[in-house]
């Protein structure tokens, strides 16, 4: 069935100027062609899709999330005490509050045993609606590393070499690796977790197989680590110093990761909800206005190392941390409102939840563009995203694969981003 949707304009995910008006025509799940203009002379069309006063543009791509964390601020360790089937129901719940919010596409970066890989499998089978997933499985973590309970626990070059080739048998598209501390009780994020040489082999084992490896790096001296054992991403890239979650920022760090070209996500909106839940707050204990002041310093800090991790020339792909903490699953235009917060344009964020995003995943040939031949991975958003970027909670229509899916609707869609500090 050939249908052709059209728009006041389209935003084809590749940093183009958009096409005023345009139409995007797609052939079963796939797009057939784009147009400038509206729907050409002699197309036949089995149907035609009219948006007036919308814009079109691909799915967004969430590249980090934690499908089976619920992202109410039940801690961790709590979370993870739940069963497999709960933490896979939560996994599908998850998948398909993105989808309804315009996400047509999350990569897993780690998750208990192969609920990540159940879920991926169901939504492909039809079973349930939801997101695109890619999945890593369970993130590779040092013994008592940061998301151990996930099960990916390994130490010594034989057996992290030994883990990545289970991973990739089990189903892992990628592999994800704990470089520091996090989150997780009894971690130092202030320190790298591996040795260079075990980092290294994980990077070899996982580049031999032919699959990209991104690492968790909240320190300095792990994102140095990550760089020279030339991994393909970085998570976070914070310079924490110390367990009070002081940052010093280490230019000659921030220069060698520009150089190496080695992308980063950035989750921004970790720090923007768990302010947000904070201040919603009536009445707060004294130990909550502790944490208010602490979180409120920690969003600063990562927004000042995000402006100048941009300024040394190291490019940003959107992800939420989706499921850590009170980062819900809609929460991905949250993140792109704390990229332009950290100096960032509207155009260059857009692209870093779309074709950039899909680049960086390697899903270029699938996703990430509205272009001959991708996935019909199409969302319409109402008024022009790039004067107002809280346009993208305006979700007018989801297609996804071809198909056309319920958006959530503005008013279920995560709240705006608080006033961007003062960098």
């Amino acid at each position: 069935m050939i249908t052709a949707i059209k728009a006041d304009r389209v935003l084809d995910g590749s940093g183009n100027d958009p096409l005023e008006p345009g139409c995007v025509v797609v052939d079963g799940g796939r797009i057939k062609s784009v147009h400038a203009g509206p729907v050409p002379e002699g197309l036949a069309a089995d149907a035609t899709i009219d948006l007036p006063g919308c814009t079109l543009m691909p799915g967004l791509i969430d590249t980090h999330v934690h499908l089976n964390l619920p992202g109410t601020g039940v801690g961790f360790e709590e979370s993870v005490e739940e069963g497999a089937g709960v933490l896979l129901a939560s996994s599908v719940s998850a998948a398909g509050k993105a989808l309804a919010a315009g996400i047509t596409t999350v990569r897993d970066v780690g998750a208990y045993r192969r609920t990540s890989f159940d879920v991926r499998r169901a939504i492909e089978l039809g079973y349930v609606v939801g997101s695109r997933v890619l999945a890593c499985g369970q993130p590779i973590t040092i013994t008592g590393g940061h998301t151990w309970p996930f099960g990916g626990e390994a130490d010594g070059v034989e057996n992290l070499r030994r883990k990545v080739r289970q991973l990739i048998k089990d189903g892992a598209e990628f592999i994800k690796v704990m470089g520091s501390g996090g989150g997780t009780i009894g971690t130092a994020a202030w320190r790298p977790a591996f040795t260079p040489d075990e980092l290294n082999a994980i990077a070899d084992e996982a580049h031999r197989n032919e699959r990209k490896i991104t690492v968790h790096c909240l320190c300095a001296a792990s994102i140095d680590d990550a760089v020279n054992a030339k991994v393909d991403q970085i998570e976070h890239a914070g310079f924490l110093i110390n367990q009070d979650g002081d940052q010093v920022y280490d230019p000659a760090v921030g220069d060698r990761l520009a150089a190496s070209g080695i992308p980063v996500t950035g989750t921004l909106a970790v720090g923007a909800t768990v302010l947000n839940a904070l201040r919603a707050k009536n009445e707060r204990t004294p130990a909550e206005d502790l944490l208010l002041s602490r979180w409120e310093r920690m969003v600063q800090d990562n927004l000042n190392n995000y402006a100048r991790l941009r300024d040394a020339g190291v490019a940003f792909v959107a992800g939420t941390d989706a499921g850590w903490r009170y980062t819900t699953f809609d929460s991905l235009v949250l993140e792109m409102e704390m990229m332009v917060c950290g100096g960032s344009t509207t155009m260059e964020t857009i692209v870093a939840a779309t074709g950039f995003a899909a680049d960086v995943i390697g899903l270029s040939d699938e996703a990430g563009r509205l272009r001959e031949g991708l996935d019909a991975d199409i969302i319409a958003v109402r008024g022009n995203p790039l004067e107002r970027l809280d346009a993208l909670r305006d979700v007018e229509m989801i297609m996804h694969r071809g198909v056309e899916r319920q958006p959530a609707g503005r008013s279920a869609i995560t709240p705006q981003a608080a006033e961007c500090p003062a960098l």
